[in-house]
Parts: C-alpha cells; sequence; structure tokens
C-alpha cells in the first residue's frame, strides 16, 4: 500500500466533513492537522481524488500526493511514529 498525503479544504455550501471524514477514517489513517490526513491506500492519487470528490461542492479544494522516506516534520509526534512504523 501507498501512504498518501490528503489536504482538503471546504469552502462554504454544505461543508460536508463528515463525508469526508467517515470515508478518510474508513482507511488506515492518521489525522495530523485539521484538514490534512496521512492514508494508506491500494489505489493511485486519481482513484483516491475520485473517491473523496463525491463529498466535495465545485469550489472546495483537496490536493493528495504519496509519501516518500524523506519527509521532515515538526512536532507530530503520533503522525510521525504512524509514517515511521510503515517504514517512510
Amino acid at each position: 500500500m501507498t501512504i498518501f498525503v490528503v489536504c482538503y479544504d471546504l469552502n462554504a455550501a454544505r461543508q460536508n466533513y463528515i463525508c469526508i471524514t467517515e470515508r478518510l477514517k474508513a482507511l488506515p489513517h492518521c489525522h495530523a492537522q485539521d484538514s490534512v490526513w496521512f492514508v494508506e491506500y491500494t489505489g493511485n492519487e486519481v482513484s483516491l481524488r475520485d473517491a473523496l470528490s463525491q463529498c466535495l461542492d465545485g469550489n472546495d479544494k483537496l490536493f493528495i500526493s504519496a509519501i516518500s522516506n524523506t519527509w521532515a516534520g515538526e512536532n507530530m509526534p503520533i503522525c510521525g511514529k504512524w509514517l515511521n512504523d510503515r517504514g517512510y
């Protein structure tokens, strides 16, 4: 499985936080910051985007990228450990 970082910004209208957070929680995950998650996913960025975009309004933003084993963070002990435990 690949680890992806998922970042989103819901900009009013329905603001369907429940939809997107429930979909992210259904995957092995670490909730890093308010709208930033690390998730393990068997597909690629496009298929993950397609699965999550069903929760978005037309003015919402979504960014997804695979994580490499060369990352840096600060004050992220839980998600840092989560990534390290998975070899990242």
